[in-house]
């Protein structure tokens, strides 16, 4: 390889131009010697295309790309370094380079093959203009890749974790339009093949779009390391996509469900149809003959219809996967339900999390972790001592004891050891805090009102007693016959009465419960829809259909 040493003393490589295709032996197209052998110095440079992101001044390296990045949106070829340095953009803080120092940054991306260079012999007019070693640059093939890829990071890692309920609506108008496609007499493989293309489109801008909600749930509610603007950031847009993404995947998903179910017996042969319209678009292999070639016209027998057919079956099992439960196994939608109902109760923990920090308490062992990590951080042993001394409460604290009528003053200052000893109170010791001055409350005498709420509780047990007698005669009894309820009869009765609704089938079956006590048995049985009962109580008039119940003590 011939090389030009440049002003700045970097050699750059002259190379033959990178093949537009892949090579006679199959190998991937990058730049290749007069042997047809990949160049060991381009697998060397592949490697160094991300060292700008890690190097020294990698956010002027970083502007630097962002200018040839716009500059190739704007469909201009190349850049002088003093155009680059006209538009290039730093945040607050970066100094800005000169010309020289630009250049340098130009030549070391070029170096790491992010940037191309060449001499820019429009500017030369004199010896002295070849000896100063002008140059253009311009994004390399390699440098496009690197930036797509840093944009594409970027981006994910920006998305949004949205829930999308129109997803969901557009899934269900193309499902309905595929089943109507089924019912025509002879399928249009066209209609069919753009119905599945736009419904896979959507299916996975809402796949991505909920893995990056699962995966947000996680990392802004962690418990272990709540953040309070995350949380109160976080807090409303949850709440909104819940509210509409729950409830909107609770009434389209059994639709949904049951359009792909409905579709099961006609989908082979709508994809069939679909990789044998796609069949004859697909590149022919280089290595095939004219025999091999004659017959991929059998497009049933074909790999490439059967590859299309695998393609799309393996779409359309994804998607149903999303909907229809499977060997027992839930549903997607089920599962992304579950993770949305528990991102209410990590977003409650994170609340309470917070909260409780408001309010002063904390977590010891955090404390303690939190403690760990300033005694690692500290320079010297002394400092170490004076970071226990605090933490521990160990400072000379004179100024604090409780014996203030002493005989001679002794200053804040004076050690423990060297002062003279001090009478603390166990209860300080104990509980953080003195024992309070003056007169010490007296006993007061509480068995008149023990006495009082005892007699109170057997009255009230001798009445809920007193109504089970008059309920639990193991006799049916129609409402309409009950007639007048005191407060504790109505009290009971309606417990009984909505325990047996509850486990009621429908409004015309009988019921048979064991109350919740497991002390009555009531059957409750419907009469007549025309019928009518009332009850009247202190409260008020109960009505409703007349019902024939039964209640029978469960030890009898």
């Amino acid at each position: 390889m011939a090389s030009v040493a440049g002003a700045s003393g970097a050699q750059s490589d002259v190379e033959p131009p990178a093949t537009a295709g892949p090579s006679e032996n199959g190998a991937s197209p990058f730049r290749f010697d007069a042997h047809g052998t990949r160049s060991a110095f381009a697998d060397a440079r592949r490697g160094q295309l991300f060292s700008h992101v890690s190097a020294d001044h990698a956010t002027i390296y970083r502007a630097i790309m962002d200018v040839f990045a716009k500059a190739k949106a704007q469909y201009r070829l190349q850049l002088r370094p003093d155009e680059v340095l006209t538009e290039i953009a730093l945040p607050a803080g970066i100094a800005r380079p000169d010309i020289d120092q630009l250049t340098q940054h130009l030549d070391a991306l070029v170096r790491w093959g992010n940037l191309e260079a060449q001499q820019d012999m429009a500017r030369w007019s004199s010896i002295a203009d070849f000896k100063r070693n002008y140059k253009i640059y311009r994004l390399s093939k390699p440098g496009e890749a690197v930036e797509a890829a840093l944009q594409r990071y970027d981006e994910v890692l920006r998305q949004r974790a949205e829930l999308q309920t129109v997803a969901l609506a557009d899934i269900e108008q193309l499902l309905r339009a595929l089943v109507a496609l089924t019912s025509s007499k002879e399928l249009d493989a066209d209609k069919v093949r753009s119905t599945l293309r736009e419904l896979t489109g959507v299916f996975a801008t809402m796949t991505e779009n909920a893995a990056a909600f699962m995966a947000g749930v996680d990392r802004h509610l962690n418990p272990s390391d709540v953040e309070v603007n995350n949380v109160e950031r976080y807090k409303k847009q949850l709440i909104d996509y819940l509210e509409r993404f729950v409830s909107d995947l609770a009434r389209r998903g059994d639709t949904i469900s049951d359009l792909i179910q409905a579709l099961d017996s006609h989908i082979e042969s709508m994809l069939f149809a679909v990789a044998e319209r796609l069949a004859p678009d697909a590149a022919p292999d280089a290595e095939q003959d004219a025999e091999q070639d004659a017959a991929r016209r059998t497009w049933e027998s074909t790999d490439a219809v059967l590859a299309i057919r695998r393609q799309w079956k393996d779409r359309w099992t994804g998607l149903r996967g999303w909907f229809v439960n499977s060997n027992n196994d839930p549903s997607t939608a089920d599962l992304l339900r579950q993770k949305a109902r528990s991102a209410i109760r990590q977003l409650a923990i994170a609340i309470k999390e917070i909260n409780d920090r408001r309010t002063g308490r904390s977590d010891r062992s955090t404390d303690l972790r939190t403690l760990a990590a300033w005694f690692l951080s500290c320079d010297s042993e002394t400092d170490a001592h004076r970071l226990a001394r605090v933490a521990f409460g160990l400072n000379p604290a004179r100024h604090l004891p409780l014996d203030t009528a002493q005989e001679e003053y002794v200053p804040p200052s004076t050690p423990w050891a060297e002062g003279p000893a001090l009478r603390i109170c166990p209860r300080l010791y104990q509980l953080g805090d003195g024992p309070q001055r003056g007169q010490l409350p007296g006993v007061k005498d509480r068995s008149a009102d023990r006495r009082r709420i005892q007699q109170l509780m057997e009255d009230e047990s001798n009445q809920v007693a007193e109504a089970r007698r008059r309920f639990a005669t193991a006799l049916p009894m129609r409402l309409s016959e009950l007639g007048a309820l005191n407060t504790n009869e109505f009290a009971l009765f309606l417990a009984l009465l909505g325990e047996a609704l509850d486990h009621q089938i429908g409004p015309d079956a009988p019921t048979d419960i064991l109350t919740g006590d497991g002390s009555l048995l009531v059957r409750l049985e419907p009469l007549g829809a025309d019928t009518h009962a009332e009850i009247s109580t202190p409260s008020g008039t109960l009505a409703g259909r007349d019902h024939l119940i039964t209640i029978t003590p469960a030890w009898s």
